[in-house]
């Protein structure tokens, strides 16, 4: 027995925090568990859902985040769009991307997303569908649309009579693109009039219609996010078709290398308790291209009708305050067999921070990652987040009283989990709890983002 556990005592190691910002215990941004960008957001029925790309650069489908308190989400995958039903003859290769959900006049929800460089329209009752496209296997607006720019990044908006309008458009390469828009008619699938193009100075991508005060505010992106160049704009106009002339204070959110905040860009903008809010994506801690990560924070007005500058934060604002800090009731040591870097240390799977990971080694053949607590203790649920949330994970879950001998308490290894989070409701008495890994490689990446015990 002596052997086993020097054995195994050898082989766990145990890392210690950096001080890179962003890495501190207890941040509520980004808010979601993962690597997702290009955020969408609909509040129905006491319940926020989250629509987003999921990086890198796009799948086959995308992730919706439900949550009733905007500090705890799960991972739904919808129905449609797929790239497989989102495929016409004029398509390109660019996976799903950039969904816009909004709520219409007539109590449906209404989905403009980009696939293959095209954008398609979905339609539901709920939020989660079922969605169905009301045109059938066709996109509403083709590549064929303009050939010169892509067409992607489309997001509907409903004036306070009830019209609603479209805008989309970005660039090829990185140059800078073109902003269409034009009114929809009342099926939300297509135009009634004349598309325009309404390109603002600086514009690339991704751009959003805000209305304040008589005000339209069309919001969009520009530069590049896979380095630090992504930024947000905004032009000011008297109508929703323009013409708009870029603020005075444009840019409002950039990148702040002094708080670690590189990229921040492609948003939407919604409002909670007489409060805006700007929801965006910016890469992850440290900066990895491509993974991008969704974050909130407050969004204000001066007095003199501008939009304020954005300070992004790694807090958050007051809305995710205090998400999961001190959940779970047990004091834990936590180690793992192995660690990819400084920045993927095991203790990262309990701090209560999305912007940290526990990753094992390239080449741990045997990924392991274990807690132990103090003294015996009654665990009645555990909460697991992995890296990668809509892949499926095969992995033991085991427990142990003595660290010596050790009892599965629940098997995936040859039917996988999935989603975020994996909730275990098996209750065990122990002092060791261990994932063990039983598939690696590129297909499941032995790592989690967190592990709450109760």
């Amino acid at each position: 027995m002596k052997s086993l556990l020097a054995f195994a005592a050898c082989c766990m190691t145990v890392f210690s925090f950096g001080n890179v910002p962003g890495e501190e215990p207890h941040n509520a941004n980004p808010i979601i568990p993962g690597y997702y960008a290009d955020p969408s957001i609909v509040s129905y029925e006491g319940k926020h859902y989250i629509y987003a790309t999921i990086d890198p650069w796009g799948g086959e489908q995308l992730s919706c985040w439900e949550s009733s308190d905007f500090k705890n989400w799960t991972l739904n995958l919808l129905n449609w769009p797929t790239k497989t039903a989102c495929t016409s003859p004029t398509s390109m290769g660019a996976m799903v991307w950039a969904p816009s959900v909004i709520e219409g006049t007539d109590g449906m929800f209404y989905m403009h997303v980009s696939v293959g460089s095209e954008i398609w329209v979905g339609v539901a009752e709920h939020p989660l569908g079922p969605w169905e496209n009301p045109l059938g296997d066709q996109p509403m607006i083709s590549a064929d649309f303009e050939r010169e720019y892509h067409m992607i990044d489309a997001q509907a908006f409903i004036d306070d009579d009830g019209s609603a309008y479209l805008y989309w458009g970005s660039g090829w390469n990185w140059v800078n693109g073109r902003c269409y828009a034009a009114k929809l008619a009342p099926d939300m699938a297509s135009f009634d009039g004349e598309v325009k193009d309404l390109t603002p100075t600086h514009y690339f991508e991704a751009p959003v219609m805000l209305k304040k005060d008589e005000r339209y505010y069309l919001m969009y992106s520009d530069g590049k996010t896979t380095i630090d160049t992504y930024q947000v704009h905004y032009a000011i106009g008297a109508s929703p078709l323009g013409p708009f002339a870029e603020a005075s204070n444009s840019p409002i959110l950039v990148t702040d290398h002094s708080k670690n905040v590189s990229s921040p860009g492609h948003h939407t903008v919604f409002e909670e308790g007489g409060q805006h809010y700007i929801l965006y994506h910016r890469h992850n801690v440290p900066f990895e291209p491509v993974h991008r990560q969704i974050c909130v924070d407050e969004l204000n007005f001066t007095g003199d009708g501008l939009i304020d500058s954005v300070s992004p934060t790694h807090e958050g604002p007051a809305l995710v305050a205090g998400r999961l800090e001190n959940r779970s009731p047990f004091s834990s040591t936590v180690s793992a067999s192995s660690s990819l870097n400084n920045h993927t240390a095991p203790e990262h799977a309990t701090d209560n921070n999305y912007a940290t990971r526990w990753e094992a080694a390239i080449g741990d053949t045997q990924p392991t990652i274990q807690q132990s607590f103090d003294s015996v203790v009654t665990v009645t649920r555990q909460e697991i987040l992995p890296e990668f949330g809509w892949k499926d994970q095969f992995f033991i879950l085991e427990h142990s009283r003595d660290g010596g001998t050790w009892s599965t308490l629940v098997d995936f290894s040859s039917s996988p989990a999935n989603g975020s989070p994996i909730v275990i409701e098996e209750a065990v008495d122990c002092r060791y709890l261990r994932i063990r890994y039983t598939l690696t490689g590129k297909e499941n990446e032995p790592a989690l983002l967190e592990w709450l015990v109760f």
